[in-house]
């Protein structure tokens, strides 16, 4: 059984649906790909997975440790090549509400959050530039 359907709208544009939960992702090619950059594009959602992967299963960690990272805010960079068109790097800066973490849990938290499985799924060729800030409240 699939777990997600696509509908090419035309234009450039899909209607992708998460069929669990009726939930709908448009997409639409950029400008600078004949689109209209009206939504995220298939390549915005790769580097978006990367930063999203990252942080939910840094949440996971930090359930599972008592700690609170609720409030985390996350910058992400797709970076775009030539020949061919493919994204080279991806660049995710976390800001990380810092509860008095220890060395110890900020640690674990960055580990879970690089080994995340976006991240181990993309090619070695894609440069995750990852920055980790853990700010005091």
């Amino acid at each position: 059984m699939p777990n997600f359907e696509v509908i090419y709208q035309g234009e450039l544009r899909c209607n992708a649906e998460h069929l669990q939960s009726g939930s709908v992702i448009l997409t639409d090619a950029p400008k600078d790909n004949h689109g209209k950059g009206e939504s995220f594009s298939p390549t915005d959602l790769l580097a978006t997975a990367l930063g999203t992967c990252m942080i939910t299963v840094m949440g996971i960690e930090a359930n599972g440790l008592n700690l609170d990272i609720s409030g985390s805010k996350l910058s992400i960079t797709k970076t775009m090549g030539t020949l061919p068109r493919r994204v080279v790097s991806v660049e995710v800066i976390l800001d990380i509400p810092d509860r008095n973490f220890t060395e110890s849990e900020k640690n674990k938290l960055i580990n879970i959050g690089l080994n995340c499985p976006v991240a181990k799924s993309l090619h070695p060729d894609v440069q995750q530039n990852i920055q980790f800030n853990f700010i005091k409240m």
